[in-house]
């Protein structure tokens, strides 16, 4: 009788063990899910953009936030002093430099949107993606410096800021590659690394420009600071 009572108790200790097993798995994924479905896919895009452009992240910017993604956040966390959790929290996010009060683009107007993409296919529609991307970079990178307009529509249309506002090409209708490529940039794509002036060194006339310090040449831009 007495083993018969004792091997009931093992048998409801192990019972139990399996179900808070089971519990934490189940809670784990729920977490994890939850983390995935945290962000949308222009904020994942935003965070991959900067960890990889930081060095932390070596994969894609596809938006999607996978376990390359979670391992970059996690490492950039642990170099930050912050908790080492993985996921992209309100204090990560300050780290980042970002907010996850607002999906990427819900402070942009559709018309900031579309005179962006003007100017890019304007300037740069002969370049590659990536060159395209760094065109609409620069633009939105004078917009956060004190030395020019604070509007994307001030920088563009700044007296002789840019070729394609002097020559009419501003007006020509963009393609989707441009609409793309200034979507990238404003969801914090800088493949200039915060450059404010680009130029092509085989027609530039400007003197001034090539006092600038260069940064990165993407195609026949010379990007500089």
């Amino acid at each position: 009788m007495r083993k018969k009572i004792i091997s009931i108790i093992f048998a409801f200790v192990f019972a139990f063990m399996g179900i808070t097993a089971t519990a934490i798995i189940a809670t784990n994924y729920i977490t994890d899910v939850h983390v995935v479905d945290a962000l949308t896919s222009n904020q994942t895009k935003t965070v991959q953009t900067k960890l990889k452009r930081w060095g932390y992240y070596t994969g894609s910017v596809d938006g999607i936030y996978g376990n390359l993604t979670r391992k970059a956040v996690r490492y950039f966390q642990q170099k930050n002093g912050l908790a080492v959790d993985g996921i992209v929290g309100p204090k990560t996010a300050a780290a980042l430099g970002m907010s996850l009060g607002a999906t990427d683009n819900s402070s942009t107007s559709s018309n900031d949107l579309n005179l962006l993409a003007h100017c890019v296919y304007a300037e740069a529609r002969g370049e590659s993606y990536t060159g395209q991307v760094a065109v609409a970079a620069v633009i939105l990178n004078r917009v956060k410096s004190a030395d020019f307009p604070n509007t994307i529509a001030g920088v563009i249309y700044q007296p002789y800021a840019f070729t394609c506002v002097n020559d009419g090409q501003i007006n020509l209708t963009p393609n989707q590659t441009a609409i793309n490529a200034a979507r990238d940039a404003l969801n914090g794509w800088d493949p200039t690394y915060g450059c404010l002036y680009y130029y092509n060194a085989g027609t530039a006339t400007s003197k001034w420009i090539f006092n600038k310090k260069t940064v990165v040449t993407i195609g026949n831009h010379v990007f500089a600071i």
